[in-house]
């Protein structure tokens, strides 16, 4: 197999022009020897919520966590359901778990791969507690739809943001629809980390408190617990790191909108199905998802032409062996078990260039299915 040339990420060329800042900013940081919460944290958290619009950010210490302690903060656990997508990162319904709670599943729209509000509506039982909405891919769920049915249902809607930094709906960014927005600054995301990092989003100052609360061990006065917390805290350092990151995100997302509008360009005449944009969305392109029923078989053409690809979320969360037990059947969610079959990424990182481009979308013109 001949190497990778044009690799599906590659952080090396964002990293370096900033390395100097960040090792400048984590000398600060050692100085403060505030490792765990600090002050670095407490302007990322100020500064992250400007951005979004949101009237309250806490830093916790992934997206995962993010997610299982928005869930705790809303009072979610034994005997509740979560309604959420089968296609997507597995730790979505990590979180509902942890919760002792059970994830339900509706299926997604095709085109933007995000939950469909109709199919999520008749998903709704009695035991729905609160529903998960993914902007996946960094594409934004349909919102109007799905705050209009929680309103309707009196129930809590959390936004999955974990690959959709800066993404719009109707003007507003994500993670400011939602009672909770959760972020992920896994080092692959729009806006990542030197490590791991997330962050909750609200514009309730009682859930902002709770939600501070838990993320350290619920302690509301020095060895003194009096609910189960968890241990979430965010690093200084890698507050740190994303206050340097932070004022690039919006040249970065216009960056990858452009390559991605490049490759729309370049495959529009192929039988490969290119990303398709909802109404009133501004889609930030986490990754660049492309369909063909012979999937792996383009993968293995343009690898072998030097290029690097993969296959996100090929096995839906309802066919994980770890939730075999809820007994959903092979067929149960037709959309997203097809998009699970037929969806590959190709490059897409700020850094890539238009010759790049150029090179991966000749080398996909070329397969002969």
């Amino acid at each position: 197999m001949p190497a990778i040339r044009i690799p599906v990420m590659d952080l090396k060329p964002q990293v370096a022009p900033l390395r100097e800042q960040i090792l400048a900013a984590w000398a600060k940081a050692l100085e403060q020897t505030a490792f765990c919460l600090g002050p670095e944290v407490e302007a990322f958290e100020q500064e992250f919520a400007q951005y979004c619009g949101a009237a309250h950010a806490i830093g916790v210490n992934s997206g995962t966590s993010a997610l299982h302690v928005a869930l705790a903060a809303l009072g979610v656990g034994p005997g509740d359901e979560v309604l959420t997508t089968p296609y997507t990162f597995v730790a979505t319904s990590w979180a509902v778990s942890y919760c002792g709670a059970t994830p339900v599943f509706a299926d997604i729209v095709p085109a933007t791969f995000n939950l469909d509000p109709a199919a999520a509506e008749k998903a709704l039982t009695r035991k729905t507690k609160a529903i998960i909405a993914v902007h996946l891919y960094g594409q934004p769920a349909q919102m109007d739809a799905l705050c209009d049915l929680a309103k309707r249902k009196g129930l809590p809607l959390i936004e999955d943001a974990a690959q959709a930094h800066g993404a719009m709906f109707q003007g507003r960014r994500v993670g400011t629809f939602g009672t909770i927005g959760c972020f992920s600054f896994y080092p692959s995301k729009n806006l990542g980390a030197c490590g791991e990092g997330g962050l909750c989003t609200t514009q309730d100052a009682a859930l902002a408190a709770k939600l501070k609360l838990l993320r350290n061990h619920a302690s509301s006065a020095p060895y003194r617990f009096d609910e189960l917390g968890y241990n979430y805290r965010m690093e200084n350092l890698q507050a740190a790191a994303l206050r340097i990151k932070l004022p690039h995100l919006e040249g970065w997302n216009e960056r990858r909108r452009a390559i991605a509008a490049r490759y729309d360009e370049l495959l529009k005449d192929t039988d490969v199905r290119t990303p398709a944009v909802g109404p009133e969305r501004s889609h930030v392109y986490h990754l660049y998802v492309v369909r063909h029923r012979q999937r792996n078989a383009l993968a293995r053409h343009l690898e072998e032409a030097g290029i690097g690809t993969a296959r996100h979320y090929p096995v839906p969360v309802h066919r994980q062996p770890a939730y075999a037990h809820l007994d959903i059947p092979e067929g149960a969610f037709p959309c997203a078990e097809q998009a699970a079959r037929e969806c590959l990424s190709l490059p897409m990182y700020p850094e890539l260039s238009d010759a790049q481009v150029d090179e991966v979308a000749a080398a996909v013109k070329a397969w002969k299915p």
